[in-house]
Formats: C-alpha cells, sequence, structure tokens
C-alpha cells in the first residue's frame, strides 16, 4: 500500500482516483498540477495544490506519484511530466484492473492504467507510461513502447510492435506481426495492415449520409 499524489486534475485525474480509491490498496492523498493549470483547490473531496507546494507537504520520501495527463502533442506532455516526477525522486505507481485478464509474465511499467475488460496475451510486453481505456485485445508476443495511448476496443494482433508516443483510435484494428513506428497516429476505425512510417497519420474512411430519410427504411 502506498499514499499517492496524482499529477493532474481533468477527467484522468478523476478516474485515476476512483480507481486507485475502489480497486487498489492505494490511498489517494491530494491532486497537484503546476501554478497556471490551478482552477479549483479540491477535487473529489481531496486537497488541489501547486506543485511547488506539493513537494514540500508530499514529498518523494513518504508519497508515491501518478501522473493523470493525456495524449496531448502525442503523449509528449505526459511523458514529460513522468520523466520530471523521476528525476525528483518519485516511485510512479501503476494501475491493473481487476477486471482485466493478465496473462502475461513479464512485469508491467511505470505509472500505467490498463483499465477494466483489456485482455493482455501471453508473452505481451508493455512499457512505461503507457495508457490503455477499456475493453482492448493485446495479442501473443506483442510489445507496447513507453508513452503510448490506446483507447477502446482497439485490437492488437499477435507479434505486434506500438513504437513509443503512439495513440490508436476506437476500434482501430492491427494486423499480425506489422511495427507500428514511433509517434504514429492511427484514427478511429482504421485497419493497418503493414508497418507504419514514423509520425504518420491513418485514418478510416468517413460514414456518408444518404439522401434518403431513415423513416423510409424498413427494419
Amino acid at each position: 500500500m502506498a499514499n499517492l499524489i496524482i499529477f493532474g486534475a481533468g477527467d484522468i485525474a478523476r478516474l485515476a482516483c476512483h480507481y486507485f480509491k475502489v480497486d487498489s490498496e492505494h490511498k489517494v492523498s491530494a491532486f497537484t498540477v503546476d501554478p497556471e493549470y490551478l482552477r479549483e483547490t479540491t477535487l473529489l473531496g481531496l486537497p488541489v495544490v501547486e506543485f511547488s507546494e506539493a513537494l514540500s507537504h508530499y514529498p518523494p520520501t513518504a508519497f508515491q506519484m501518478f501522473v493523470a495527463l493525456s495524449y496531448t502533442k502525442m503523449n509528449q506532455v505526459r511523458a514529460e511530466k513522468f520523466h520530471a516526477m523521476k528525476r525528483l525522486g518519485y516511485r510512479l505507481v501503476s494501475y491493473v484492473s481487476s477486471r482485466c485478464t493478465w496473462l502475461t509474465d513479464h512485469p508491467i511499467g511505470d505509472n500505467c492504467m490498463i483499465l477494466e475488460d483489456n485482455t493482455i496475451q501471453p508473452f505481451v510486453k508493455i512499457g512505461d507510461n503507457v495508457i490503455l481505456w477499456s475493453g482492448n485485445h493485446v495479442g501473443h508476443d506483442s510489445v507496447i513502447e513507453d508513452h503510448c495511448f490506446i483507447t477502446s476496443h482497439v485490437v492488437i494482433s499477435g507479434r505486434v510492435r506500438v513504437g513509443a508516443y503512439s495513440f490508436l483510435g476506437v476500434n482501430s484494428t492491427l494486423r499480425d506481426g506489422i511495427r507500428i513506428a514511433p509517434r504514429t497516429l492511427v484514427g478511429g476505425g482504421a485497419v493497418i495492415m503493414k508497418d507504419t512510417i514514423e509520425s504518420g497519420v491513418y485514418v478510416a474512411n468517413r460514414a456518408t449520409k444518404l439522401s434518403r430519410s431513415s423513416n423510409l427504411i424498413s427494419p
């Protein structure tokens, strides 16, 4: 069990606090943010403090941390805070839902958040600072490198390597044996059948509106 502080005060921070509270042995004591992001002084009944204050009130000798930031700038902002907190001596905690099917023997990296209904098959490796939202499939022998954000209902087939700082949108699918280059952005619903290029953006065709009315279509 650890006493935690959460870096961030947005939706991901709120959710992280909830998950740690109801589904872990850790206790969240406070939220902390950079001064320019301090909007409220409490969140979920806990204090929100500027980070300079957190260092003195919640030092790394007594508290651990979770960096709860999103995929802004292809996960770069979250990665910068991850490294900054490490340099200051904080141990960064990971959360794996008890409702996740975890079948790999490889240890998870630091500052990861793996939510409910994920299936992590045998021999999968997950690096540092990775977020897997709910309902994904990560196939056997796949590797997810550091600082990735995987949304929901993504299918990563077997022996796929997802490069660092990548983002995989809702309902995207990666075929087996391919390499997703670092900083790849895969849009919702996209099907990736071959290796990507670094910093590439891959999107699916969007739905089109038909001229007819739904009132005229029989079920």
